[in-house]
């Protein structure tokens, strides 16, 4: 063999060798985000389970028990509501950085209620699935509906809540058809969103897909989108796209808005309480 072929022959084993690797490392790191997803797609924030979420008299703790765990939850219950806002909150956090703003709420004159996912707050047991995740927000719901027949339903989703809501809203839709959507910094879907990060993951991995583009063409009452111009996180585009998915949906742009403040700004809370008044 010339040393010619031969140095052919070896510089293709080497180029194969590093092919080989760079797929197995590929594979490799494709499984971990697999098994792993779970600590990617949730940031929870536990409290101790002496914590005293509730402060104010109007305000209540509560527990929801689900499959293999117990959900904790916050209830502003006034006197006579006109109904009640079904908040599902974001990705991070928990109920004692999520429940705020009240006020607003009491203004309007209706309740609020909300939960921790598993595994936040002063929630037990852990996310698995999004079918679980699904399972446990309509438990959440069915622990509270008697309470609000006959009354107004707002089902409000922030962030990574607002595909859990669309998927409600949905749910819902044949039985307690929801008065109005909330969708707050909403995502077109996970896998989407994923995209417009790391484009280089495949669809397949993703085992919360939350097609929030396929719920809202089905959500039959007024659905609101709300979006922060300058979210970095979810962009604005993401809410445009569903609004044209779903043309019966008013869409408010806050001005000035990121991710994790929009709601902060005047144009949020008077928009919001708006859509609240038009109950």
């Amino acid at each position: 063999m010339s040393a010619r072929r031969s140095g052919l022959m070896n510089w293709m084993q080497g180029a194969l060798a590093l092919l080989g690797f760079v797929l197995a490392s590929y594979g490799a790191m494709l499984g971990f985000l697999w098994l792993l997803q779970e600590k990617l797609l949730f940031v929870p924030t536990t409290l101790p389970q002496q914590f005293q979420l509730a402060t104010a008299p109007d305000i209540h703790e509560t527990w929801i028990n689900v499959p293999g765990a117990r959900l904790s939850a916050l209830h502003l219950q006034l006197p006579d509501p006109k109904g009640v806002v079904f908040f599902l909150h974001g990705n991070g956090g928990n109920l004692q950085s999520w429940f705020v703003m009240p006020d607003l709420y009491r203004r309007a004159n209706v309740d609020l209620f909300m939960i921790d996912y598993r595994g936040y707050g002063k929630s037990s047991g852990k996310i698995e699935s999004q079918a679980q995740l699904q399972a446990d927000v309509r438990a959440a719901w069915a622990s509270i509906a008697g309470r609000y027949k006959g009354r107004k339903l707002v089902v409000y989703g922030r962030s990574l809540g607002s595909g859990l809501a669309a998927a409600l809203s949905v749910e819902l839709a044949a039985s307690t058809p929801p008065d109005l959507t909330v969708l707050v910094s909403p995502y077109v879907s996970m896998v989407a969103l994923t995209h417009d990060h790391y484009p280089w993951i495949p669809s397949a991995v993703l085992r919360y897909p939350l097609r929030t583009d396929e719920w809202v063409t089905r959500i039959p009452n007024r659905l609101l989108l709300i979006h922060g111009a300058q979210d970095p996180l979810i962009t604005p585009r993401h809410s445009e796209m569903l609004q044209a998915l779903a043309p019966h949906a008013q869409l408010l742009r806050v001005p000035g808005a990121s991710h994790n403040d929009l709601q902060d700004f005047p144009v949020y809370q008077e928009g919001f309480s708006r859509a609240l008044a038009a109950l």
